[in-house]
């Protein structure tokens, strides 16, 4: 007969196991050194142009870090002003982009890079004549995901 000391015990084990086995099988592979072929990469339509995702993954020191291509047609944004907790740098492959950052608004063009810092309001939109597209990188340091659930 078991006592009910033991009971607990093997529950315990089993729910902190069947929790482990759960996280390990969710947890993306670390990206390792890789190559990207932008011809290789799938173009997805959006209302506003195109995107293509080059990457998303965790690496051996961030949670996770990404790449997009946004291109974004005359007039257009991507999306509406926001701020989130991870950083982004933007490097402008071709057109004009007119950038908002705290109430600061910058326009640049091809080769310019944009930083946007944690938490601060900022938006985006092509203010050229012609198609605008431009590279985001976004990293998520680790332990950052833990730290803002």
């Amino acid at each position: 007969m078991f006592t009910r000391k033991q009971i607990t015990l093997v529950l315990a084990t089993a729910v902190i196991t069947a929790g482990v086995v759960s996280f390990a099988q969710s947890a993306k592979p670390l990206m390792g050194s890789s190559v990207f072929d932008r011809s290789k990469i799938e173009v997805k339509q959006t209302k506003s142009g195109e995107r293509r995702q080059f990457f998303q993954a965790p690496t051996a020191t961030l949670d996770e870090l990404e790449c997009h291509v946004t291109t974004l047609n005359q007039g257009q944004t991507a999306h509406a002003p926001h701020q989130h907790p991870e950083e982004e740098l933007i490097v402008v492959k071709e057109g004009t982009i007119e950038v908002v950052q705290g109430g600061v608004t910058n326009r640049v063009g091809a080769g310019s890079v944009i930083f946007h810092a944690s938490n601060v309001m900022h938006g985006m939109r092509n203010a050229g004549d012609g198609v605008a597209s431009y590279h985001v990188f976004k990293w998520v340091s680790l332990g950052m995901k833990k730290a803002t659930k």
